[in-house]
This record gives structure tokens, sequence and C-alpha cells, in this order.
């Protein structure tokens, strides 16, 4: 991808290839931006965020995804922020880091920078901007929705994590895992504390494959818990339901609107669950890009008002509803990073305290998954 900085004169390419995002500010976080630009654009065209996962870029998230052949059909804008080596070995965005999950501080600053400078370069409506992305984007996405709630107006986090629930390496592995996981009340007081925001909040949209070795699927419910507290909800679910033999389960507000929905993608592991059979499909399978008979790029753009249900129809029109409960195939290089560091923890569980920390430090450094 050759780089470009991005003008209100530049034409979208056809074959949805991104141009890069000059100049967008301070940039503390050293994130590099990628936009797609539909070759029809309305005024006020709406954004949707898209943060990929580790290991991957913001070119194959875009690909794999399926947001940029999406938005050519709907014309809306994406915006990709890609991770750097230089800041996470395996590009993953830094989830837990103190210094970049604050208001006005390192990355989250970085990608804040780019959606206000694509709402003054490109006439994105202020109204209509949203927030995705998978695992480490995943949790990062929901670190944006945290700490800039009055900027989005919905966000999706796909098998990723609670905000503000680890703040060191051996923290991140916990709750990656599902375990020692913080208090209902603390979850909800962490994301109060995030921002001088009261709202409205942004509606949240939850997947996690319920065979995730990689994030547990406990964290689907925790984000679920934490966003419960500003959007006053109840405990258990207004309504469940099956599709395609995915659980989905939904939240409505006070006025009845649906405030937070968890899909529980059956079978699935570590991914974006895709439908990408059909004729009409959207994205393409692949590490992490995973076919589950069911298009979350597709529903949670429904869900925005982005596309309609004859997208949702058409994209899963060739889909394989009946898949087989299994779990992750070959595992990654973070999988098995993860997998190395929990038996040597309990080969070490009689040993001091910095010896257990230093094995899972070293093996998530190994993953990528710190600095």
């Amino acid at each position: 991808m050759a780089a470009k900085e991005t003008t209100l004169l530049d034409k979208p390419p056809q074959n949805h290839r991104l141009v890069e995002i000059g100049r967008f500010g301070s940039n503390p976080g050293s994130l590099k931006g990628w936009l797609y630009l539909p070759s029809i654009m309305a005024p006020g065209t709406p954004l949707v965020v898209a943060l990929h996962g580790c290991t991957q870029t913001a070119e194959g998230y875009a690909a794999g995804s399926g947001w940029s052949q999406l938005a050519e059909r709907r014309g809306f804008a994406v915006l990709y922020p890609e991770q750097q080596r230089s800041n996470n070995a395996n590009l993953c965005f830094n989830w837990f880091e103190p210094g970049d999950i604050s208001r006005d501080a390192g990355e989250a600053l970085s990608i804040r920078q780019m959606i206000g400078h694509l709402v003054q370069s490109q006439g994105i409506d202020p109204k209509r901007i949203f927030i995705t992305g998978l695992s480490a984007g995943g949790a990062m996405a929901n670190v944006m929705l945290s700490t800039y709630p009055e900027i989005f107006a919905g966000g999706a986090i796909i098998g990723g994590l609670p905000y503000g629930v680890a703040g060191t390496v051996a923290e991140a592995f916990q709750r990656m895992q599902g375990r020692n996981p913080p208090t209902v009340p603390r979850l909800q007081s962490v994301l109060k504390r995030a921002s001088n925001h009261r709202g409205p909040w942004p509606r949240i949209s939850i997947w996690h494959g319920t065979h995730d070795q990689t994030v547990r699927a406990r964290n689907a419910e925790q984000i679920a818990q934490q966003w419960s507290g500003v959007h006053s909800l109840a405990i258990e679910p207004t309504r469940s339901e099956l599709i395609h033999g995915h659980r989905r389960k939904v939240w409505l507000d006070a006025k009845g609107m649906e405030a937070v929905e968890i899909y529980l993608v059956k079978g699935m592991g570590h991914g974006v669950p895709l439908a990408t059979s059909g004729d009409r499909a959207i994205g393409r399978a692949g590490p992490h890009m995973l076919e589950a008979g069911i298009s979350s790029t597709v529903r949670i753009a429904h869900a925005w008002n982005l596309a309609t249900e004859a997208d949702v129809e058409e994209a899963e029109a060739g889909g394989n509803f009946a898949r087989r409960e299994e779990p992750d195939a070959a595992p990654s290089t973070i999988d098995r990073a993860l997998r190395y560091a929990r038996s040597r923890a309990n080969a070490a569980s009689a040993a001091p305290d910095g010896k257990i920390a230093k094995v899972i430090n070293d093996a998530l450094r190994a993953a990528g998954l710190m600095r």
C-alpha cells in the first residue's frame, strides 16, 4: 500500500484498496490510519472505524471482514487504524496499557484524532460514527466507546474484553482466560469514570465464539454487564432467541430500544464470524476470519442502519447453518504462547510469585501481547 495523504479530491480505487491518512494530529500512539471511501459518497456520509486483531494489518482486515466491500455497496466510509511493530511486536493494539487506554492519551487519542480529521476533511456525519474490532481490536473498540462515548452512535466488540479490567500483563492474561474478573460494580464504575459523559450512550453489540480458547466467552457476558450500568438495564436479557443455531440475547432500555446484544456463535473459535459461500457474500474466510453461516459484518451494519434486511438475507443465503461444535483448528502463534504460559505457570505453581509472573510475561511478550 503506497503512502498517500487523504484529501477531499481523492477518488477511491475500484479494487477496494485503501489510502493512507496523513497529518491527522499529534498521533501520540504512533499509529497509522487507512481510509476507504465509496465510489458514490453523499454529503453526511456515515463512518465505521474497524480495528484489526493481533498479527493482522488494516488491509488484511478490510479484505477478510468485508467492511470495504459492504461500504462500496451502501455508501459509507471505513477507517482502519493500524498498529505498528514499534508499538507492539505482534501488531496488537495495547488494550490494557494505562498510557494507551485513557481519554486524550496514547493510542486512544490517535484514533480520536483520525476520526476528527475525517469529520472535518471528508464531511462525515458526526452523529453516525460507529466502531468495531476483533480481539485486541475489539478490546480497543471498547476502550474508544468507554473513553469517547459522545463520539459513537454504536459499537461492536468481537472476541474482545471489558474496558479497564487489566493494567498489567499478568492481569491481561487472567482476563483473557476469564479468570478473576472484577465485580459487576467495579466493571461499571470503571466505565463511568472513563469520561465525563452522562448520556446518551452508544448501543453495544457483542460477538463471541463459544469455543474461543484465546479470549474466553465469559468476557462477552462481562462486557454486557459493564454496559448495563450506564444503560440502566435489568440483569437478565429482555429476550433470547436462536438465529441460524446461534444464541442471541438482547437487553432493551427504558424506551424499549435495543441497548445491548450478545451473539454467542456456536462452535466457533477466535475470530470474526462470516457467511462467505453465497453469491452476495461479504468478506472471505482466512486466519481469524471464520465461516460460521452468519455474517457479523452485515448484521452489525444492519443494526446501525447502514445495511438492509435484504443485505442480511443475501449475505447469508448460502450459509452453512449446521455448524458442528468443535474446538479451534490449527492454533495460532498467540494460542500456542498462551497455552505454553498456562502449562509453565501450572508447573511453577509452587515457586515464588515472581517466577510465575516471569513465565507469563515471557510467553505474552513472545505472542506480542506486551511490549
